[in-house]
C-alpha cells in the first residue's frame, strides 16, 4: 500500500510542506509526496494509483477546490482523505472534525458536488460561491499577498470595507425560477455547507449531504455601514439568521445578479469583474430497491 501525499506548498501561508514532513513520519509503507502545482495531468496520476492505496490532501479550502476541478471526470480508483493544512478550514469546520483527527476519508464529501457559472465558465464547489463583501476581502487579500509574505488578516479587511471602503450593490436573486430583488446588498452566497470566511456560519440550516443536494443563499442587505458591521459579527455563530437584514433561501439553482461588477470568490479562489453567478445543485442518483 502506498499514500500518497498531495500538498499545496503555499497552503497554510507556506505551512503545509511542514505538515506533510510530520504526518509522513507516522504513516506505515511507502509514502509519496506530490506537490499539486506539478500535477499537469490527473489522468497519468491516477493510472498508476492502485485501489488499495490512498491519496492525503494536504491543504485548506482551496486546495479542495482546485482538486474538485482538476479531478472532474477523472476516475479515482482509491480512497481520498483529508490532511487539514490550511488557514481557514471551513470545511473541517463544517464536518466537524479537528486536525487531531485528520488524515480521514472524504471521498463521500466530493460526490455530487454543485456547480457554479461565472462568465461562461463551469466550476465546481465544496464550499461555497458568493460575491460582495467576501469577494470584495479576497481581492483584498490576494493583492496583500502579492506585496507581503505576513498572513492576511481577513477580518481587518472586512471591517474596514464595512465602515469605509465597499460599496452595496443592489441584487436580482433567482432561485429555481421565482425571483427576489433586494437593495443595499452586502453579501449573497450560495452555500453547500455551513461555513465560509473562516468561520462564518453563514447558513446554519445547511446540511452539504442532504438528500436533493438543495443549495441555501444567504443576503445580508439593507442596513447602513455601522449597523451592518454591529450586527456582522454575529455570522460566526449563525445568530444574523433571526435579523431583518438577513434572507435566506434554499433551491437547486439559484442566479445572483448585481447590478455594478464585483469580486467572486469560489472557496476562496477569486475571479474580478463579475456581474452575476448561477449555481446549480447535483442531485444524487436514485439507488434502485
Amino acid at each position: 500500500m502506498k499514500h500518497y501525499l498531495l500538498y499545496n506548498p503555499l497552503a497554510g501561508n507556506g505551512s503545509a510542506e511542514a505538515d506533510v514532513n510530520a504526518i509522513s513520519e507516522k504513516l506505515s509503507g511507502e509514502v509519496v509526496k506530490c506537490n499539486v502545482t506539478e500535477i499537469a495531468s490527473y489522468e497519468e496520476f491516477f493510472a498508476n494509483v492502485n485501489a488499495e492505496d490512498a491519496v492525503i490532501l494536504c491543504g485548506g479550502d482551496g486546495t479542495l477546490n482546485r482538486f474538485v476541478n482538476a479531478t472532474d471526470g477523472v476516475n479515482i480508483p482509491c480512497d481520498v482523505m483529508y490532511m487539514a493544512a490550511g488557514s481557514g478550514n471551513d470545511f473541517l469546520t463544517d464536518v466537524q472534525k479537528t486536525r487531531e483527527e485528520c488524515p480521514f476519508s472524504i471521498k463521500k464529501y466530493l460526490e455530487n458536488l454543485p456547480t457554479t457559472t461565472v462568465k461562461g465558465k463551469n466550476y465546481k464547489f465544496i464550499n461555497n460561491v458568493g460575491f460582495g463583501i467576501d469577494g470584495y476581502c479576497c481581492e483584498v487579500g490576494d493583492k496583500m499577498k502579492l506585496e507581503s509574505t505576513k498572513p492576511v488578516n481577513y477580518t481587518a479587511i472586512a471591517i474596514k470595507g464595512l465602515l469605509f471602503h465597499y460599496k452595496p450593490t443592489n441584487a436580482t436573486i433567482i432561485v429555481d425560477g421565482v425571483q427576489h430583488c433586494f437593495n443595499k446588498v452586502w453579501l449573497a452566497p450560495t452555500m453547500k455547507g455551513r461555513y465560509y470566511g473562516g468561520g462564518m456560519m453563514a447558513a446554519p440550516a445547511q446540511d452539504r449531504l442532504n438528500p436533493d443536494g438543495e443549495l441555501s443563499v444567504m443576503v445580508f442587505n439593507g442596513g447602513g455601514r455601522l449597523s451592518t458591521l454591529i450586527a456582522f459579527p454575529s455570522i460566526f455563530k449563525g445568530e444574523h439568521v433571526s435579523k431583518k437584514m438577513v434572507t435566506i433561501l434554499t433551491g437547486k439553482e439559484i442566479t445572483v445578479k448585481f447590478d455594478s461588477p464585483r469580486a467572486v470568490q469560489i472557496d476562496g479562489e477569486t475571479i474580478l469583474d463579475v456581474t452575476e453567478y448561477t449555481a446549480k445543485a447535483t442531485v444524487p442518483a436514485k439507488v434502485e430497491a
